[in-house]
């Protein structure tokens, strides 16, 4: 299992929320690049970069955003506000390792559909493909995690893997932003229902225990955010577990 580290971000600053609720975010005094060094200079390869104005329709953060993206040559994990099938395609086209998709694959019923022919027709793109689901007392959350979907988590699920997703970030609402621990409970039904499912786990990280606790399921990675920033798991931490991660694969 492969700790990503996380950069949100919201107004052009790195921030955290609590429960996904923007009234309630954490700044902090570093800068996008600033982080980014960070990581990449201790041994990290893998970031996890969310634009929380995306998520909402306000796209003010992305030209800032894809300059600095574009000079490093991190792999990145890329969500928030992919609307369309040619922002997916345009931004695998540009290098981005992973593009990850919520709501759209939520509240419009042909969006996956016409995702898998389109990342059909190019190798090894629909493992370059996240699904989000973020999830509250296992209802699926959307649009900023603002609005309920009716659909069943493990049907959504089922609907996915039809159409050859099978990669998935899972974000359990009740945990995220509180150091409180990971959704254990929550990625056991999961891969229970769904044993081939590559799962990415987030949300309530905070220390090196629980990333042991999620690392005896069948979890692919996890990404951890508030707790590298709280000082609850250090970056040296990250670069010895991910090394040993990597040896062991």
């Amino acid at each position: 299992m492969y700790i990503i580290p996380a950069i949100d971000i919201l107004d052009g600053k790195v921030v955290r929320l609590r429960e996904g609720d923007y009234n309630q975010k954490t700044e902090y005094d570093v800068s996008i690049a600033e982080m980014i060094e960070t990581y990449r200079s201790n041994g990290t390869e893998f970031i996890h970069i969310i634009d929380l104005n995306g998520a909402k329709g306000d796209f003010s953060n992305q030209k800032q955003l894809f300059e600095i993206i574009s000079k490093t040559d991190m792999r990145v994990q890329y969500g928030g506000g992919i609307r369309t099938i040619e922002q997916v395609t345009n931004l695998l086209d540009a290098g981005i390792h992973r593009v990850i998709v919520g709501t759209q694959a939520i509240t419009n019923p042909d969006f996956l559909a016409e995702l898998s022919r389109e990342v059909g027709k190019k190798y090894d793109y629909a493992n370059r493909i996240v699904i989000a689901i973020d999830v509250l007392d296992e209802v699926i959350k959307y649009s900023g995690w603002m609005e309920s979907s009716p659909i069943k988590l493990m049907d959504y699920i089922d609907k996915c893997l039809a159409l050859g997703f099978f990669r998935f970030l899972c974000t359990d609402i009740n945990k995220d932003g509180k150091l409180g621990g990971a959704a254990i409970d929550l990625y056991e039904k999961l891969l229970s229902h769904s044993p081939f499912i590559k799962l990415i786990a987030s949300g309530g990280i905070s220390s090196m225990q629980d990333i042991e606790d999620l690392s005896k399921l069948e979890i692919r990675s996890v990404v951890v955010g508030k707790a590298i920033y709280e000082n609850r798991i250090t970056i040296e931490e990250i670069k010895q577990w991910n090394l040993r991660a990597m040896s062991s694969l």
